[in-house]
């Protein structure tokens, strides 16, 4: 009875002992998948956490084909289709009807065809053709603008966080008098005054004369109203992440190892201002496409044979009621991208905020 007794209790025992080493296994791939999780630098983890926002690599989506589709469908769009004989006479290519300035005025305010695939405004003018060049045009002008809007607010705000004293407070005071100027009305002056000028001036240029030329040599002025109205925001960040990090200890340690302040700024602050200056950035580029379109719709901004978002918004409220389509589509476009830039800009915050978690 006693060794029946102990049987059944050596079982248990050896079962459980089977369990735990069942067990243990999953538990160490656990363990072990934590450690490689946490052992992932602050950037990659940020990475980890963008890919997983689905929100943000669908509006990242959007964005890659709109850049796509401003850069190669334009020379693509023009190789597609055949030539037809126009109504006044000679034949006309892809190359010329597919073209953003090409007016066919026996094609006004066509639908959606073979021919044009997204109809024609009231000038018999490719509207797909047209919203390629429109995006090409915020693009440009949103490339231009933050190009200066991180050279000089990055170089400002690192100059005056970190060396401080007179110098910070001369740079802070000439912000707050770049700040002083509204942005916008700032903006209109300056393509008010000068806009009408530059057509012939910029038309010799080398490489970008024939494209300026062409309705488009505002997008000089309008980068550059736009540029000096947006840096001082960047700077003034900028200014407040510099004081907060050269009082960390690897920057008095720098010091402490001899190592020059431009070798500090360059090989410290700016990597440590990356993410904040990306999320920044994203920002201001939605807020420099709506400047460019609000320009371009009041008139001052780009300019007949060329084509911009704001322009064909503009063009198309003359005839709303007969032809929605020709406003609807560019407005259509323009929330597009500015809503996707918007949702990158918020999904870049999450995913480098180091006080997010899964």
């Amino acid at each position: 009875m006693n060794a029946n007794d102990k049987e059944p209790e050596s079982v248990g025992v050896k079962t459980s002992a089977e369990n735990e080493n069942s067990i243990s296994p999953n538990a160490s791939s656990g363990s072990s998948e934590k450690q490689a999780v946490g052992s992932l630098s602050p950037f990659r983890e940020a990475l980890r956490r963008l890919r997983r926002d689905t929100r943000t690599m669908i509006s990242l989506s959007i964005l890659l084909f709109m850049v796509l589709l401003a850069i190669a469908g334009p020379p693509i769009y023009r190789h597609i289709g055949a030539t037809y004989q126009a109504d006044l006479g000679g034949s006309v290519s892809p190359g010329a009807y597919h073209s953003y300035d090409h007016e066919e005025l026996t094609q006004q305010d066509q639908g959606p065809s073979v021919r044009y695939w997204l109809g024609t405004d009231d000038l018999g003018r490719d509207m797909l053709a047209r919203v390629m060049q429109g995006l090409l045009v915020s693009l440009i002008v949103a490339f231009l603008v933050e190009l200066v809007d991180i050279s000089i607010g990055l170089t400002v705000g690192i100059l005056a966080g970190y060396y401080g004293g007179w110098l910070d407070t001369i740079l802070a005071r000439f912000i707050d008098l770049i700040f002083a100027f509204p942005g916008l009305l700032f903006a209109i002056l300056l393509t008010a005054v000068f806009g009408g000028s530059v057509t012939d001036s910029f038309a010799n240029w080398p490489l970008v004369g024939p494209f300026l030329a062409n309705g488009n040599a505002t997008l000089v002025i309008v980068s550059l109203a736009l540029a000096l109205v947006s840096w001082p925001l960047m700077a003034r960040y900028v200014r407040g992440q510099t004081l907060q990090l050269k009082q960390q200890q690897f920057i008095e340690a720098a010091r402490t190892a001899g190592t020059s302040d431009i070798r500090i700024m360059w090989r410290h602050i700016v990597p440590n201002l990356f993410s904040f200056v990306l999320i920044a950035s994203s920002l201001d580029i939605a807020n420099t496409i709506i400047g460019e379109a609000t320009l371009s719709l009041l008139g001052l901004g780009v300019r007949d044979p060329g084509s911009s978002l704001g322009l064909m918004i503009f063009e198309g409220l003359e005839s709303l009621e007969i032809h929605p389509w020709n406003v609807l589509l560019p407005t259509i476009v323009l929330t597009i991208i500015v809503l996707a830039i918007s949702f990158i800009s918020d999904g870049l915050r999450d995913a480098f905020d180091p006080r997010a978690h899964d």
